[in-house]
This record gives structure tokens, C-alpha cells and sequence, in this order.
């Protein structure tokens, strides 16, 4: 998957389970990605959470029991970082641009 939607990690997460399909990784497809994402079935219930980038020196674990909530965080925590296939943000700086407006003139 080149760029995991919400509803993609959710059904991915509602899959896993205790005996076959115990975890999920998702990363770029690159040969030395430097972060990811992983959710595991835990054996009492609920999930853990790992969420790595090391270009931010960010290593994170947590425990959650929601797929829904696991889904939407991961999802905002992902739309931060790079993936491949996605284009590149442009940010302008429109902070030295001139706007020139012509009022409107109403008549009665």
C-alpha cells in the first residue's frame, strides 16, 4: 500500500489476531526506511503501539484497546512523514506578495 488510508490501517488492525496474523508493519518502501509503524495483539487484550521515526529521534510505545482510535492516531502520526510515492509538500511564502483589489461597487 503506498499511502495507508484510515480506513486501510483499520481494517488492517481488525484482521490481527492471537495465533497467525499477530502484527502489522507499515513503513515506506525503501531499503533503510527511517521510521514505521507497528500494532501488535496483546496476550490480556488490547493492542501495542510502536511508533518510530529516527530522523526525529522519536521512539514511542503504547497500549490501546479502540482499532478506531489506533487507526485515526496513526493516521494523523503518519500524514507527518515521508512516504516515496507521495509528492512532496510545496509550502509558499506569500508573506512578500502585493494584493491589489478592486472594490465592488453596489448600486441601489
Amino acid at each position: 500500500m503506498d499511502d495507508p488510508s484510515e480506513d486501510a490501517l483499520f481494517m488492517m488492525i481488525s484482521e490481527l489476531n492471537d495465533s497467525d496474523d499477530t502484527f502489522v508493519v507499515v513503513q515506506p518502501d525503501e531499503d533503510e526506511p527511517v521510521w514505521f509503524a507497528s500494532v501488535a495483539v496483546l496476550d490480556k487484550g488490547g493492542h501495542e503501539i510502536v511508533r518510530r521515526d529516527a530522523s526525529r529521534h522519536e521512539h514511542e510505545v503504547t497500549t490501546a484497546t479502540s482499532i478506531n482510535d489506533i487507526a485515526r492516531d496513526l493516521t494523523i502520526w503518519m500524514a507527518a512523514r515521508h512516504f516515496p510515492a507521495r509528492p512532496t509538500r510545496q509550502v509558499t511564502d506569500f508573506s512578500n506578495t502585493t494584493y491589489l483589489f478592486r472594490p465592488r461597487c453596489s448600486r441601489d
